[in-house]
């Protein structure tokens, strides 16, 4: 099979459980760090799909690579390539697909839940005997549309597009691939954006409270939609 390329905007958000997934699976990947000013590759050739991580960056921000994933992005949804986006890596892929990033009404930053969205075949699809309702980890405070020609999958009480779905590409306002280092991680970088307190932004002791058990359902989660995106690698 051929490589999947996984590109990391930050250091402290890079592929996470996702890595671990892919390395179980014998799937090859190789680590684009934007961060790290890797180039930023022109051509989709060789490529079997692409991964998006998260990011503190907007995806409105004049930035020079990011004309240059928009630009990817549409050739590889042209051609059908599985392309998987987590938070600004979603963002990316509705702005590069006609949607717009906006900022939400309120952060989202901690653990809270997504609901279903069960409104056609393409859904269910994608949701698979998923609950209705489950906890994953959200960490933003801009917000997705859904692009025209897809199909939005989850929301939450505060953003209503936690997830979109178009042939082969999921894309996610939220956190699927964390593993508990990154937890703290994140709320030990991000400190200064942990307050005020509210029903949407947790504090770190709360984000940590029975962290290990969280992090291993978020996983277990993740292992479901990670199994239905990766059907679709050449």
């Amino acid at each position: 099979m051929q490589e999947i390329l996984v590109f990391r905007h930050a250091p402290h958000e890079g592929p996470g459980y996702l890595a671990d997934y892919l390395d179980r699976r014998r799937l090859s990947y190789r680590l684009i760090r934007v961060d790290q000013n890797d180039a930023i590759p022109t051509s989709i050739d060789g490529v079997a799909g692409f991964v998006f991580m998260g990011g503190p960056m907007s995806v409105n921000d004049p930035l020079p690579w990011i004309p240059k994933v928009t630009k990817l992005i549409q050739q590889a949804v042209a051609a059908d390539v599985p392309m998987l986006g987590h938070c600004l890596g979603g963002q990316l892929i509705s702005k590069a697909l006609g949607g717009v990033i906006t900022k939400n009404p309120v952060k989202e930053m901690g653990w809270l839940p997504v609901q279903r969205v069960d409104g056609n075949d393409t859904a269910r699809d994608w949701l698979g005997d998923l609950p209705p309702e489950f906890e994953v980890l959200h960490w933003h405070g801009e917000t997705f549309s859904i692009p025209p020609g897809a199909t939005r999958i989850l929301a939450s009480r505060d953003c209503a597009n936690q997830a979109f779905v178009i042939g082969k590409t999921l894309a996610f306002q939220c956190h699927i691939e964390m593993t508990s280092d990154m937890v703290r991680e994140w709320a030990r970088v991000s400190a200064e954006e942990l307050t005020p307190v509210c029903a949407t932004i947790q504090n770190p002791q709360t984000m940590m409270t029975n962290l290990d058990a969280r992090v291993q359902r978020l996983q277990n989660l993740a292992d479901k939609f990670y199994d239905r995106w990766t059907q679709g690698l050449r």
